[in-house]
């Protein structure tokens, strides 16, 4: 079924996958975009001589940009729906790569990548909105659809670095312009069938739907705050872990095991592709066993192996990385649609806010431990950091699924 003839409500169709593949599509390009500023740090440190330090200020602008805008969004959009809103954020993003291509200074870049957080800020709620109208009874998959996009994006980052920014330097960012152009060409197919479920059925805010959080939860306003504040400790254990390997362990592996740039890119990537794979098969999971078990898997479950990583051979590194990324991702999509349904109705907000809190709290720990390690070195704070996902554990406190009850 094409974009134009899906012009029925998922609920009334079921789960409408032409939709969800389409803004998934989008999704990948918006975080391809954002995974060009990390991909080009092996050239911009030797280029602008930057320090880890500053390599996380960039991290940070990009990322808080992003997450202080998107709940901001969703909060505006769930009151008024604004479909034209998605091309327009993929048009700042394409300024922004522009900008990033010919940026000749540390301040440029971060001028350059405000743009490029500004458009992921105002992509991520709408889009979550048309996940939203398109996933049927599916939630939890469709949800998984949507972020293995994204994460797909994220994980092209050692690609890009090994095959592009090598060999083409800086001025190869411009090549993002044309994954944003082509999500604009794609959002314009897509924005009409979204107006068409607005004028229908109106704002998600006015559908009555079930959830799986237990409905004394939902009715309790002290229940659902103690809830999100569980639920932004465990975003925050992750993103900052997320954030420490993502960004620095390539420059670990390096100084660790004498690798070349090019060869320390491949555990990055294998941690990231594996993360692709978790993302989509902890959606599946989470509609049948539950949420909260998924989110207790994914960030717990995956302290054994980060625990292990700084001290392993490099040999165990590849496999030990890889397990570690699918367990981690796994419950990324959950955490966004269990926060949906401790807000029903703020469909918009509650996507906003985690997407964004994860962006948000990776940035702060790109820059603190950027900043730690260029006093107390890479190999000791990567070290501590490995800790921070036995705050997993805090899952236990959250309210119960009906799922989980069962």
């Amino acid at each position: 079924m094409g974009i134009a003839s899906a012009n029925k409500t998922a609920a009334q169709t079921g789960t409408i996958y032409a939709i969800l593949f389409a803004i998934s599509g989008v999704h990948l390009m918006n975080d391809t975009m954002q995974a060009v500023v990390s991909a080009l740090f092996p050239v911009l440190e030797k280029s602008l001589n930057l320090s880890y330090g500053q390599m996380g200020w960039i991290v940070f602008t990009l990322s808080m940009t992003s997450s202080l805008m998107q709940p901001v969004v969703g909060y505006f959009s769930d009151k008024r729906p604004a479909p034209w809103m998605l091309p327009m954020g993929m048009g700042l993003s394409l300024i922004g790569m522009a900008a990033i291509s010919v940026a000749p200074s540390f301040f440029l870049i971060i001028l350059a990548v405000i743009f490029v957080g500004l458009g992921s800020a105002i992509f991520h709620p709408e889009g979550s909105r048309v996940v939203y109208f398109a996933a049927g009874g599916r939630r939890g998959l469709a949800q998984s659809i949507y972020q293995v996009g994204g994460n797909l994006g994220s994980s092209l980052a050692p690609l890009m670095t090994i095959f592009i920014f090598l060999p083409l330097g800086q001025p190869g960012a411009i090549w993002g312009t044309l994954l944003a152009a082509t999500a604009i060409l794609i959002l314009l197919r897509v924005v009409p069938w979204y107006k068409e479920q607005l004028a229908l059925h109106g704002k998600p805010v006015k559908r009555a739907a079930k959830t799986d959080i237990n409905e004394n939860a939902r009715r309790d306003r002290k229940v659902i705050v103690y809830a999100m504040l569980v639920l932004i400790l465990l975003v925050f254990a992750r993103s900052w872990y997320y954030s420490g390997i993502s960004t620095y362990f390539q420059f670990f592996i390096r100084n660790k095991y004498g690798l070349t740039d090019r060869a320390a890119q491949i555990p990055i990537f294998l941690f990231m592709a594996a993360g692709v794979m978790g993302t989509f098969f902890g959606g599946m999971l989470a509609d049948r066993f539950g949420r909260k078990k998924v989110i207790l898997f994914s960030i717990a479950g995956s302290s054994p192996f980060a625990l292990m990583l700084p001290h392993l051979s490099l040999a165990w590194v590849y496999p030990i990385i890889f397990i570690m990324g699918f367990i981690l991702f796994s419950g990324f999509s959950v955490t966004v649609v269990y926060a949906q349904e401790l807000l029903p109705g703020k469909v918009g907000m509650a996507s906003g806010l985690i997407t964004g809190l994860a962006f948000g709290m990776g940035a702060l720990g790109a820059v603190v431990i950027g900043k730690a390690a260029d006093v107390w070195g890479l190999t000791q704070v990567l070290t501590y950091s490995s800790v921070l996902p036995l705050l997993g554990f805090l899952t236990l406190l959250l309210p119960a699924d009906r799922r989980e009850k069962a």
